[in-house]
């Protein structure tokens, strides 16, 4: 990347060569143009914080909202019409909607509830490192690293099983949208199937209540009004959405990470302690979510000396923030060992009141699926190791994540 202009252009375009290797734009951005005017495909005034403090600060900055519907016409022009009736749930909403939301699924995903579906995680790790080739190329993919979350979190909300490869490929279709028409429609049918599924769904959960967290969510919503019909079905498509993508993404991630650095993989391997710490390290270097959701600005507002006008969407590049050389040491090696991961200083996870509900259950889902993978697989390879990884090409960066990844799990000796 040679100029400011050209930077610029690749992340407001979402160019191939970004897609690929966003990092080296970042890196550029954080010194020439931290606070970044741009102007994306969808037409709204956009502005990209890269840099850390800027990045944690937005974060958790009450003029930066997240309530998509107060700017309801940029809203409609990036997602469309039917993203609506989805996303009337705590992620995009302020306090105190987005308060009384949070409390009424957040007694789910506590540490300790989180540690209890241990054996079940275990169990399903298992079962399908059972189903997958071991000396036959295959993609890792879509034979673990989805199924995996996929299975826990409809297991969590009482989703039968016969209907998860369904949600799968309709929340594909919803995370992998582009601008064209051909691709709106798609986008809107699979929204539409999501909205009617959930609606349906919870109708049958209200006559037959059973033993999930959906269950007990309409039973909030009954005995005290907690949440309304348009929040629950918003908060079902948004725990299925967000409960798998994004673990399944960084499952990806660090599998072909270590694979690429055998010096970390053999750390981690000869140390089962290091697993904590490696998974924070490698949310840190090249995390699933790499910006934010949207906010926007509810007032002028001013980060590094570039102000950002009342009106316009902020944009906070995650996967730069934790790159940035003025928070971590030779932020662009992979280093299982690095002082403070334990801490989550990165922000990976997000920061505020918004950070990540769902936290724990990523960390422990990577943790375990990374120690039997590699545990059961101690000579795992990748299918090709001369081949380029094939990264996603989305039209926003929301999520950072391979499109594919073809491994060996015993290569003939």
């Amino acid at each position: 990347m040679t100029t400011t202009q050209e930077a610029v252009a690749a992340a407001e375009r979402c160019t191939p060569e970004f897609r690929r290797d966003p990092h080296a734009v970042y890196a550029h951005l954080r010194t020439a143009a931290p606070v970044c005017p741009m102007r994306p495909p969808h037409g709204n005034e956009t502005y990209l914080i890269t840099r850390y403090d800027d990045a944690r600060a937005a974060l958790s900055d009450p003029r930066l909202s997240k309530d998509m519907y107060g700017a309801m016409d940029a809203y409609r022009r990036i997602f469309g019409d039917s993203s609506v009736a989805l996303d009337d749930n705590m992620l995009n909403s302020d306090a105190p909607k987005h308060t009384r939301l949070r409390r009424l699924v957040n007694s789910a995903f506590t540490p300790r509830r989180v540690e209890a579906l241990r054996p079940r995680i275990e169990e399903i790790v298992q079962d399908l490192l059972d189903e997958c080739p071991a000396r036959e190329p295959f993609d890792l993919l879509p034979a673990f690293a989805f199924p995996l979350p996929i299975a826990v979190i409809c297991d969590l909300l009482g989703v039968p099983p016969e209907d998860r490869g369904r949600m799968q490929h309709l929340s594909t279709t919803v995370a992998q949208t582009g601008f064209g028409e051909e691709a709106k429609r798609a986008q809107q049918r699979a929204e539409e199937d999501l909205h009617a599924y959930f609606t349906d769904l919870i109708t049958a959960k209200r006559e037959r209540p059973r033993d999930d967290l959906l269950s007990a969510l309409i039973a909030a919503r009954d005995n005290d009004g907690g949440l309304t019909e348009s929040e629950l079905v918003s908060t079902a498509f948004l725990l299925m959405f967000a409960g798998h993508k994004t673990t399944a993404y960084l499952i990806g991630n660090a599998v072909h990470h270590l694979l690429s650095h055998p010096a970390e993989l053999r750390a981690v391997r000869e140390d089962p302690e290091l697993i904590r710490a490696a998974v924070e390290e490698l949310v840190r270097y090249d995390g699933s979510v790499e910006s934010a959701t949207f906010r926007y600005a509810t007032e002028d507002v001013e980060y590094s000396g570039t102000l950002i006008p009342k009106g316009a969407l902020v944009q906070i590049a995650l996967s730069s923030a934790n790159r940035d050389p003025l928070k971590f040491d030779a932020p662009d090696e992979l280093d299982v060992r690095r002082p403070g991961n334990a801490q989550d200083a990165h922000l990976g996870f997000g920061h505020g009141s918004h950070y990540c509900l769902g936290a724990p259950l990523a960390r422990l889902e990577t943790q375990l699926a990374l120690t039997r993978l590699f545990e059961r697989f101690p000579r795992m390879a990748p299918a090709d190791p001369a081949g380029e990884p094939r990264w996603l090409e989305v039209p926003f960066p929301a999520f950072r994540g391979l499109a594919e990844l073809p491994v060996v799990l015993d290569p003939a000796g």
